[in-house]
């Protein structure tokens, strides 16, 4: 197997960006909102891309202009929305908090972050990179590592937040990992760390777009409440179905490792995300207490999700969502309700310090036993993850401890 490590700038749809590759997986990090439209594993000739490319997102290479393009993709954000980025301070829609406005998904999902570095080197293959905030009232900073190392078929991202300021301030975080075709196909198979969840309460975004019943809680994905009555599996995507939900899960404190997985059974891969659970997690680390799902399966009869106001909704995706956030209402909502299934929804940075997260997103080639079977839960191990489902198991060579990411990411300080 091939393990040429890579890492160069490139023009990519219209866009200044970062090609991280090692012979296996490669991934595409834009600096605008540090997106990620593209993270592919070899297949033939080619290979396959697991990240949402909206057909909507525009590709011209033109900066956002309110007065050209809010009348369409209604915010800067949908103009280059696209597979994974960072959410912060807030997660979910545009809010006012002590008298600043942020945007969608935040700073970070929004402004065009500074490369700093990048370079193919020894184990890994990294590309540096720096925001800081636009508004004196919110002195926040980021700085961010995402790298690959040689022979595993993921990526990691370390990020820091800082405070500049003189008082704590408290903050959603958030990565918003979204897939799209070709990876994403009706049948495909969905399995999360939370054991208890919850759909979007009423008076969000998801009241006219739905079909589960809004504010219902429940345990199992499989046997989830609908408006009309009677339950559905929402633990399988159904491909376009005209509806549109969020569901939100809590995961245990108790658990050393948080994560989320699609299985794809045609293509016989899973997309995995994974990051450090808070039973043993380092000092000044974030544990992401949510993972969410974003059910983008149409409904949506507005633009930019149709062609027109009133149209069909062409958009068929799936956010694989993990945060530290109150569903997707932003930190306003998130502020004046603290707690959302026993688990916080804020996180607070110190004056003067900062908290960093470590995170993993995967595409792994399964068994034939197990993937019949199913993941049903995954676990950490030194340098790799143990994938499981009813009596098969399977290991995948990856950074499961997070040991070698923290260390590569310690040393390019």
């Amino acid at each position: 197997m091939a393990t040429k490590l890579e890492a160069k700038r490139l023009g990519y749809l219209g866009r200044n960006s970062t090609l991280l590759g090692n012979g296996v997986v490669r991934t595409v990090i834009d600096d605008q909102g540090g997106m990620v439209p593209e993270f592919s594993i070899s297949r033939g000739r080619g290979g396959v891309n697991a990240h949402w490319l909206p057909e909507f997102r525009d590709n011209s290479g033109r900066p956002w202009s309110k007065a050209e393009h809010e009348r369409y993709w209604k915010v800067k954000l949908l103009y280059h929305i696209a597979g994974d980025f960072p959410c912060c301070p807030t997660f979910g829609g545009d809010c006012v908090v002590d008298g600043v406005s942020i945007p969608p998904h935040g700073w970070t999902a929004n402004e065009e972050w500074k490369v700093e570095g990048l370079g193919a080197e020894g184990e890994g293959a990294f590309v540096l990179s720096s925001l800081k905030s636009p508004e004196p009232g919110l002195p926040l900073s980021w700085r961010k590592c995402d790298l690959m190392f040689a022979g595993q078929s993921g990526y990691y991202s370390v990020l820091r937040v800082r405070n500049e300021g003189m008082k704590p301030l408290s903050i959603n975080l958030a990565r918003h990992n979204t897939l799209g075709s070709p990876f994403l196909q009706a049948g495909c198979r969905i399995s999360l760390a939370a054991e208890r969840f919850k759909v979007a309460t009423p008076g969000g975004e998801f009241d006219e777009t739905g079909r589960l019943l809004l504010g219902a809680e429940f345990t199992d994905l499989k046997s989830v409440p609908l408006r009309d009555g009677g339950k559905v599996d929402v633990g399988l995507v159904p491909g376009m179905i005209g509806f549109t939900d969020l569901v939100t899960g809590a995961i245990s404190p108790k658990l050393g490792l948080g994560w989320s997985c699609v299985v794809n059974p045609v293509l016989g891969l899973a997309y995995i995300c994974f990051f450090p659970g808070e039973a043993g997690l380092p000092a000044g680390e974030v544990a992401l207490g949510f993972n969410d799902l974003w059910l983008q399966y149409g409904g949506r009869t507005f633009t930019p999700w149709s062609l027109n106001e009133g149209g069909n909704d062409h958009t068929f995706c799936l956010g694989t969502e993990n945060s530290v956030g109150a569903y997707a209402n932003g930190l306003a909502y998130s502020l004046a309700n603290p707690e959302l299934l026993g688990r916080p929804t804020t996180l607070s940075v110190p004056a003067g310090g900062e908290r960093k997260l470590v995170y993993g997103t995967a595409l792994v080639e399964l068994d034939k036993e197990l993937l019949a079977q199913g993941i049903s839960s995954i676990e950490a191990e030194e340098g790799a993850l143990v994938l499981k489902g009813g009596k098969a198991f399977q290991r995948a060579r990856l950074d499961g401890s997070f040991a070698q990411a923290r260390r590569f990411e310690a040393g390019k300080r």
